[in-house]
C-alpha cells in the first residue's frame, strides 16, 4: 500500500497510486524502487491526446531530476469522452523518502488546441517510516 493522489485539469481527471518495490530494491546500494500506477480519464466533451510527459523528481538525498518526453510507456493514447488509460511505471530513488509531481501536454483532437494537465504531487516513501 502506498500514497494516492488525484486531481482534474481541463476536465481530465489523473489519479495516482504508489507502491515501494521492496524486493527489487537494494538498501545497502542507496537503490530505493518505488512503482506508480496512473490513471487518466477524459471527463471533458472533447477527444483528447496524450502528447508528452514532464516530471519533477525530489529525492529527500537531495539528488532531484526532471523528466521529459513523448507520450507514457511507449504511447501518445487518444481518449473519446468517458475513456480511461492506466498504465504502470517505476520510480528508483536514492533515499527511502520522496516525491514525484508533473505535467501532461495534451491535445483536443477537434481544433489541436494544446493544454496542460497537472499529475499531482505524490510521495514515495518507504513503509517502515511512516510508523
Amino acid at each position: 500500500m502506498g500514497t494516492q493522489a488525484s486531481k482534474i485539469t481541463h476536465g481530465v481527471h489523473i489519479s495516482v497510486d504508489t507502491k515501494y518495490q521492496i524486493e527489487h530494491s537494494v538498501i545497502e546500494h542507496r537503490h530505493y524502487l518505488f512503482s506508480y500506477r496512473i490513471c487518466i480519464e477524459n471527463k471533458s466533451e472533447y477527444t483528447v491526446q496524450l502528447l508528452s510527459r514532464h516530471w519533477e523528481i525530489f529525492d529527500s538525498s537531495g539528488e532531484n531530476s526532471v523528466v521529459d518526453g513523448p507520450g507514457v510507456v511507449g504511447e501518445q493514447p487518444i481518449l473519446e469522452p468517458g475513456e480511461i488509460f492506466e498504465y504502470e511505471s517505476a520510480c528508483s530513488l536514492n533515499s527511502d523518502m520522496g516525491k514525484m509531481k508533473g505535467t501532461y501536454l495534451m491535445e483536443r483532437q477537434i481544433d489541436k488546441t494544446h493544454f496542460i494537465v497537472t499529475i499531482p504531487e505524490f510521495e514515495l516513501i518507504i513503509p517502515q517510516r511512516l510508523n
